[in-house]
């Protein structure tokens, strides 16, 4: 869990980096082919090993990842939540709601 807190203004800003790299984690993820049930050991360990990563630099990042490509910024008041491929940072949530009761930031 990081403790760094973001206004909404620097998470804005912050989030091209976010985006591009959970562009190219998502890039690696699809050269790996997963399908409907017929994966192989060596294609799960893979798509595995390309989540992890992404993970781990999302929280060297100071955000904190909540599923695969979902990440949340804290706000010291709630978390500023963004979603792969959301354009932009549009959602907040409180410490002791999730995703499902996100709303839109005015």
């Amino acid at each position: 869990m990081s403790e760094r807190r973001w206004s909404l203004a620097s998470a804005r800003g912050f989030l091209p980096e976010i985006r591009r790299r959970t562009e190219a984690a998502v890039a690696r993820m699809e050269k790996v082919g997963l399908s409907d049930g017929s994966n192989t050991e060596q294609q799960e360990a893979a798509a595995a090993a390309i989540l992890e990563q992404w993970a781990r630099d999302m929280e060297a990042l100071g955000v904190e990842v909540k599923g695969p490509w979902l990440v949340d910024f804290d706000s010291g008041a709630g978390y500023y939540c963004w979603r792969w491929p959301e354009e932009e940072l549009a959602y907040f949530h409180a410490y002791d709601e999730g995703f499902d009761n996100r709303t839109r930031i005015q």
